[in-house]
């Protein structure tokens, strides 16, 4: 039920609004702010993925774009779309945003052939901007393209080499591979920037490359695409299309067969050169003029870092250098030798793969490795070939000068350990001179100082003779959420894809990153530490102080200062005053040069030119310079000192975004719910079905609950098949069937007695859909269907819950369960003791919150997902489920369940289930002659019945269908030979022409689902291989390395006998793609 609350006519509170701070717009923006694409002319703050944007959006017809979310790739293009800018043709450039999902770019396809497209702008280029991620989902499109490239529009993809990815510290990843997969596949153009400084270069030659061949511009998206740096000399709207079209009337129309391809991307090369004035070569070398080891890189931050380390190192009198393959499509290998010099005896490929299992597997080589290694082996002149190796990496890893240097020196021997710093190597490569100045500003990511430092970095830039650098990364999981801004000035340009090591001033915002954090390993000896301390005493600081942290000021000679802006009055009466305060405060220590003619630019900038001249008094309230005492050097022996990183790890581009603060849930009593009922248009009030549930809900009722195996059996499966009814529920092959579930009865109200409460009392709580609009559930209600009582406390909720505690021991045991000091109690009562809410409540006696706040602080309930066992257009009115009961006996001997699969268990045929729909990978192969092979083990056979349910019914009408081989594993045939007399009977009807049973404990040796796989290798080749059918596997996930590779034997096997040379590996990795292997998993 939806209640309308009256318009209040009480009285106002006095509120503040929040002000938009500068900055916060997007990081993909310069300083995090809107630019005008007429503002892109002479010197200018940008960003490389803006500068790209204006490329794009300057030279194309119509821009394609599938940004993942935060990813802002055409943040810049959609505002001056809308702002009806007009491009470089004179026309507003259209801006689609699309979603990459598979057959992606279709929509490119279909606007170049369209029956309606203005032929007039055949010669007009289109454009994508996409992360590396939407490559393989547009395979199929872009390979429709490239065939029908003679009569199509010019083709640019801007990619960025961004990734996320699982199983890996960061989730942030830089990825190349599928871009050198897809271009070497394909034949299209592939170009790399290797800085923001080149970035529009690189896009405009990319542009101007797809009139030769449809072509892929990549960068990194994590470091070099989001970096605000200023571009001397950027080509504005007008100048890149005149120097398009200058280009391309100097190539004349660019035709020819393909072999002269190579002479025409090395003239094209020149001629941009040559219009421009830049030096750009297809290969870059970098290093001493007679080196002996060679290092070849493809990429941004890689090809960065290793030239200026190269070049440092040689100026040492190293001999070493480093090639910068800037296109690597089509690989020019005449150009590469002509580069490579003769003294060279050892070349070192930097080779990307996709993980650190590749990296240790000798049969698996990088792309790079195999181009360089061809090119010398087939095309070397010299005398003495020089050896080749391939330094592998994976796509986490993290670049840094020491890094590189360590592989010049080591030939890449030490490539496992290349994390490990040495200080003799980290010194002997300072790439940047002594006038730049470093400032890092560390923060938790809700804090009103997040943009700060933009404003900060914004204060410098407005010097003529600065150049100023700003990077801004987020770490999502550590103390949930935290923030790291860079900032480098220098009077000369700055190239410096690679976090601060020896920063000249550290901020830090919060406390709680110094116990986390090793902060003060970023900062050079003699530096400044500014830490955010309320409410804190200089006397007291010491207290505060990490042993560790007081050990280094001593040791690196620190200057430490503390900062407290709450600490003036100004601050109760406006929240930003915090926020313009603390940016007067970073003035005043890091630059107190700047500060008194400053003060207006920063003013200026905030738009708030009064505010902060009245502020500048109250700095000497709210900033104090902590005495660092000798003293401080010696560590108690009994003190341990933990080890912390130095860094975070980089896996989002935008701060946490937290659960929105619920408005406390309100108890009523049934007055407030009969006025509702009664007076409905008052109240505007509406009943619906589970109100609480933000997702498409239907009621079915219970047809059949079955249990299929014995009552003797400790496992208990079950088989429960629902009516529809008048629901109008649909469902498709292979979805899943989202059961919300209830509580159990009996232990809802035992909870209510004993933590007293009311289960009648109404409780009003805003809806999730509409924040005006109030649900009205019982207590009773709430508990049975919303509030997750019985499910497993998370940390954040012990620390809620210690905020409640009257009794101080019980306050500091919930706070240490809910820290790190916690961990391993923490760990015992998840896992072994399995804790639920409602035990912690009832255990913590003096921590007692309100029903409201028990709301609050208790996750919701979610709905459970079982694979549906059935298919509609067999069984029209009626979804069937296959599910195992989860029970357990705890550690104080009481019998547990999981709560869906008991709630299932338990119902009555007739009884009323709320259930929806979820949409799943395992979908049947579009022909029905494609053969299927189906492995399930338990409760995973679910989907499988709905596939040869349907495969049945497609042979009855008539239609002709592939061979179905299904492979079934459980512990034994006579308790768990789930649906066997299904299975025999659609054997028996020629439906199933193969069913391999594994039971694995009816033997001496144990046989599994693989040894049943194994034994008919042979059918699998011909259904698999031959016949090119789909895999399919559900089940528990730990099968499939076994399953995987009994394909890969199958595919092998096939290939020797056919005399193909094949991969399996990689060929399972197309099959992936193909949607002909596919895992559903838990």
């Amino acid at each position: 039920m939806h209640l309308q609350p009256p318009e209040s006519a009480g009285p106002a509170h006095a509120s503040f609004n929040r002000t938009r701070h500068f900055g916060d717009i997007s990081d993909s923006l310069p300083f995090g702010e809107k630019i005008s694409l007429s503002s892109i002319d002479g010197p200018t703050y940008l960003t490389a993925q803006t500068v790209i944007q204006q490329v794009a959006y300057s030279l194309s017809d119509k821009i394609f774009s599938y940004s993942p979310e935060t990813f802002d790739l055409d943040l810049a293009a959609k505002q001056w779309a809308a702002k009806g800018d007009l491009n470089a043709n004179g026309h507003q450039t259209q801006v689609s945003a699309l979603q990459t999902r598979s057959g992606a770019a279709s929509a490119v396809l279909g606007y170049i052939f369209s029956r309606d497209f203005d032929l007039s702008k055949r010669h007009i280029p289109q454009s994508i901007l996409a992360s590396v991620a939407s490559l393989y989902p547009m395979r199929a499109a872009l390979r429709e393209l490239a065939l029908l490239y003679a009569v199509a529009s010019p083709f640019v993809a801007h990619i960025t080499a961004t990734d996320y990815t699982g199983g890996s510290s960061r989730s942030l990843v830089t990825d190349y591979t599928p871009a050198l997969a897809i271009a070497e596949e394909l034949g299209y153009g592939l170009i790399a920037s290797s800085s923001a400084h080149e970035t529009q270069h690189m896009a405009l030659f990319a542009t101007l490359l797809a009139s030769i061949v449809p072509t892929i511009h990549i960068y990194d998206g994590i470091v070099v695409g989001r970096e605000t740096t200023r571009l001397i000399e950027p080509l504005n709207c007008s100048e890149l299309h005149e120097a398009y079209k200058i280009i391309l009337a100097e190539m004349g129309s660019l035709t020819g067969n393909k072999a002269d391809m190579d002479g025409r991307v090395l003239r094209l090369l020149r001629a941009l050169n040559g219009e421009i004035g830049t030096a750009y070569e297809l290969f870059e070398y970098a290093g001493h003029a007679l080196p002996e080891t060679i290092l070849v890189v493809f990429g941004s931050v890689e090809a960065s870092i290793a030239s200026q380390v190269a070049t440092a190192l040689s100026k040492k009198g190293e001999h070493v250098g480093v090639i910068n393959v800037r296109v690597y499509q089509p690989f020019l290998e005449r150009e590469f030798l002509r580069c490579l010099p003769s003294s060279v005896k050892h070349v070192l490929v930097l080779g990307q793969v996709r993980n650190k299992h590749a990296v240790h597997d000798d049969t698996e080589h990088s792309k790079l490795y195999g181009d360089v290694l061809a090119a010398i082996d087939f095309s070397w002149t010299g005398v003495t070939a020089p050896a080749v190796s391939d330094v592998k990496y994976p796509r986490d890893y993290v670049w840094t000068p020491s890094s590189i240097v360590r592989i010049l020196r080591h030939g890449g021997r030490k490539f496992r350990s290349l994390h490990k710093h040495d200080p003799d190597e980290i010194s002997s490569v300072q790439l940047l001179d002594q006038s730049v100045q470093q400032y890092t500003f560390w923060d938790l990511d809700d804090s009103i100082l997040i943009d700060a430092p933009k404003a900060f970095g914004r204060l410098l830039s407005s010097q003529s003779t600065s150049n100023v650098t700003i990077k801004t990364k987020y770490d999502n999981l550590l103390l949930g959420g935290v923030v790291k801004t860079e900032v480098r000035s220098s009077k000369r340009t700055v190239e410096a894809p690679y976090s601060i090591e020896t920063a000249d001033f550290v901020f830090v915002g919060n406390e709680k990153l110094l116990g986390e954090l090793d902060i003060v390993k970023g900062l050079r000896e003699g530096g400044i530490l500014l830490a955010v301390f309320p409410s804190l005493r200089v006397e007291d600081v010491e207290k505060r102080l990490p042993a560790r942290l007081r050990q280094s000021l001593v040791k690196n000679k620190i200057s430490l200062y503390i900062t407290d802006a709450d600490a003036t009055d100004m601050a109760q009466f406006d929240p930003n005053v915090k926020n313009y305060l603390t940016q007067l405060v970073f003035l005043k220590v890091a630059r107190e040069d700047l500060f008194e003619n400053g003060l207006g630019k920063l003013a200026e900038i905030n738009g708030e030119p009064e505010s902060l001249q009245n502020m500048s008094k109250e700095i000497e309230k709210v900033l104090h310079r902590v005495d660092v005492l000798d003293s401080w050097a010696t560590i108690d022996p009994e003190i341990e000192i933990p080890s912390l990183p130095k860094d975070i790890n980089i896996n989002s581009f935008d701060r946490f975004i937290k659960e929105e603060a619920e408005p406390s849930w309100v108890l009523q009593d049934w007055a407030a719910a009969a006025k509702a009922l009664t007076f409905k248009e008052a109240f505007g009030t509406k009943q619906a079905l589970r109100p609480d549930l933000s997702v498409q809900t239907w009621t079915v009722h219970v047809k059949e609950n079955r249990r299929l195996t014995p009552k003797t059996y400790d496992r208990n499966i079950f088989h429960i098949e629902f009516d529809l009814g008048d629901s109008g529920l649909k469902y498709d092959i292979g979805e899943a069937l989202g059961v919300h579930a209830e509580n159990d009865h009996s232990e809802v109200m035992e909870f209510i007695h004993t933590y007293g409460l009311q289960a009648e009392d109404v409780v009003e709580v805003p809806s999730r859909e509409n924040a005006k609009l109030l649900e009205a559930r019982t207590v009773y209600q709430a508990l049975m269907q919303n509030v997750d009582i019985f499910g497993k406390p998370q940390k954040r909720f012990y620390e809620a819950l210690a905020d409640f505690a009257d009794d101080e021991n019980e306050k500091k045991e919930l706070s240490a369960l809910g820290g790190p000091e916690g961990a391993t109690e923490f760990k015992r009562r998840a896992e072994v003791d399995t804790i639920t809410y409602a035990d912690i409540l009832l255990e913590f006696r003096s921590a007692r919150p309100s029903f409201h706040d028990v709301v609050r602080i208790v996750s919701p309930m979610k709905r459970r997902e079982y694979s549906i066992a059935s298919s509609q257009i067999v069984t029209p009115n009626s979804v069937a489920l296959l599910i195992v009961v989860v029970d357990w006996v705890d550690t104080r001997g009481r019998k547990r369940f999981g709560q869906a699969t008991r709630y299932l268990n338990s119902l009555a045929v007739g009884a009323s289930v709320t259930v929806s729909v979820k949409p799943s990978v395992m979908k049947l192969p579009p022909k029905s002659t494609q053969p299927i092979i189906m492995a399930g083990l338990g409760t995973g056979l679910a989907p499988f019945r709905a596939f040869v349910q349907y495969r049945a019914w497609q042979k009855q009408q008539g239609e002709e269908i592939g061979s179905v081989l299904l492979y079934m594993g459980s512990r034994h045939q006579r308790e768990e030979y789930l649906y066997g007399e299904e299975w025999e009977a659609y054997q028996d009807a020629g439906i199933i022409t193969l069913l391999g049973r594994a039971f694995s404990r009816d033997q001496p040796q144990k046989i599994y689902i693989q040894d049943r796989m194994r034994q008919t290798l042979g059918d699998i080749i011909d259904a698999y291989i031959k016949e090119k059918g789909a895999f399919y596997l559900c089940g528990p996930t730990w099968p499939v390395p076994d399953v995987t590779q009994v394909l890969q034997e199958a595919i092998a096997t096939d290939a020797t006998k056919t005399g193909k040379k094949v991969d399996p590996k990689k060929e399972i990795e197309r099959l992936k793609e193909d949607l002909r292997y596919v895992l559903e998993v838990y």
